[in-house]
């Protein structure tokens, strides 16, 4: 893994991630979460299907910022397309419109902050080609492309803050142990591993990961219409 998506994965980086919970507010403030056990289960299936999807996208768009880079041309309309394209995509495998809003946030405050931290002509024509703030996971991919990174990098890390997101959050709201909530995420590091590598199986767009989660995007709708809220989504 390239060093530098170390930086790009930091929780502690200026885009906003430390303010989303993942649904995880709204599984605690239900029951569904009370201690590691829940956690592990949660995190578990939120990697398999939300946390699947977005690595695609993810690596699809590392990809697609390579060629970018490689035409030289960033202002042409095949490039813009390309990238409203690939954002259509994410938008379609986003049911909750709560999250999709919340997804568009995070990725224009990601995109902002990259174009800044790794100053680049593709990032700026991904910000041009989706005004509105490109999803996050295409501003995801973009900046680890921009970074150096490869698609199967871009696409791991992207699966690692699906589920590191939501622990550290449950953290906060639950008081739990640290050790024992990284002790979770140190057994899911195999399914990681094996999510990474299932998101880079193709280059089809339309072949990407499409699994639904159908709870998460009721989780995320519940959340919108919670009174007293700890994170935004």
């Amino acid at each position: 893994m390239d060093a530098a998506l170390l930086l790009l994965a930091d929780s502690r980086l200026p885009a906003g991630g430390h303010g989303h919970s993942g649904g995880a507010e709204e599984a605690v403030r239900i029951g569904a979460i009370t201690g590691p056990e829940d956690l592990a289960r949660f995190l578990r299936g939120r990697l398999a299907t939300t946390g699947l999807v977005a690595a695609g996208l993810a690596a699809a768009a590392c990809a697609l910022g390579a060629t970018a880079d490689q035409t030289a041309d960033h202002a042409a309309g095949e490039t813009a397309g390309g990238w409203r394209a690939l954002d259509a995509e994410a938008d379609a495998r986003t049911a909750s419109p709560a999250q999709r809003a919340a997804s568009r946030t995070q990725g224009r405050l990601l995109l902002r902050s990259a174009r800044r931290i790794w100053p680049s002509p593709m990032l700026d024509a991904l910000a041009r080609a989706v005004p509105e703030g490109p999803h996050h996971p295409i501003a995801f991919g973009a900046a680890a492309r921009a970074a150096g990174c490869a698609p199967h990098d871009a696409a791991l890390a992207t699966a690692y803050n699906a589920i590191t997101g939501p622990a550290t959050a449950v953290v906060r709201l639950l008081g739990l142990d640290p050790v024992d909530v990284h002790r979770v995420l140190a057994g899911l590091a195999p399914d990681l591993e094996r999510v990474a590598r299932a998101s880079c199986a193709t280059t089809a767009w339309e072949d990407l990961p499409a699994h639904a989660a159908p709870a998460l995007d009721l989780l995320a709708e519940q959340h919108l219409r919670t009174e007293v809220r700890l994170f935004v989504s």
